[in-house]
């Protein structure tokens, strides 16, 4: 009975790696493909990290989504290593973060390796400059719609529009560092949660 208990103590173990397993897998094949048919840097990322997250596999939900948006934005380097890491690590903890992290950056560093070792032949083919000149309208639809989605989810208002209009304005003429007004924001809206909501 005892050995019968440790056998099947043991297959249990085993499927639980197996599924670990799997699940690393998956995070790995799902950012390494996100990072290598993204263009545009990591907010033309937002839109299909959010098809294959939250859509598609619905391994977090979108206000949940939209919260790590904000974390990720509010740390310090490369948005899309940001938020992968914060996708994985809240999934699967250090492992996960590492598995998306790396699949996420690996597409990136391939392929810039090699446009780097060829670039001056590549750019030199009439085609090839053509297809660039192409892609960059539609950078900006993929920046775009993500960004009016977000604002639905932030519950931006005719009360509230004013904020992200004016950060705006105060990042591209006025040359305000973003990382002051994330400060300010921060200290805004714990102002407003601590003060203003419970008088509401």
């Amino acid at each position: 009975l005892s050995m019968h208990a440790n056998g099947l103590k043991k297959r249990q173990i085993i499927k639980i790696d197996n599924t670990k397993t799997r699940m690393y897998i998956n995070l790995f094949k799902t950012f390494f493909k996100i990072g290598a048919f993204t263009l545009g840097g990591g907010y033309a990322m937002i839109s299909i990290i959010e098809n294959e997250v939250v859509e598609r596999k619905k391994w977090i939900s979108k206000e949940e989504f939209v919260d790590l948006i904000a974390m990720a934005q509010s740390c310090p380097g490369v948005f899309a290593v940001n938020i992968s890491i914060f996708i994985g690590y809240k999934l699967r903890k250090t492992p996960g973060a590492l598995c998306t992290s790396l699949g996420t950056a690996l597409p990136s560093f391939l392929i810039i390796l090699f446009i780097a070792l060829f670039f001056h032949q590549f750019m030199d083919i009439a085609w090839v400059a053509a297809m660039f000149r192409g892609i960059r309208p539609a950078v900006v639809a993929l920046i775009a719609v993500p960004t009016f989605n977000l604002a639905k989810r932030a519950k931006i208002n005719l009360a509230n529009c004013w904020i992200p209009i004016v950060t705006a304005l105060l990042i591209a003429y006025l040359g305000v560092n973003p990382i002051y007004v994330l400060i300010a924001a921060a200290a805004g809206g714990y102002l407003y949660g601590k003060f203003i909501v419970p008088t509401e």
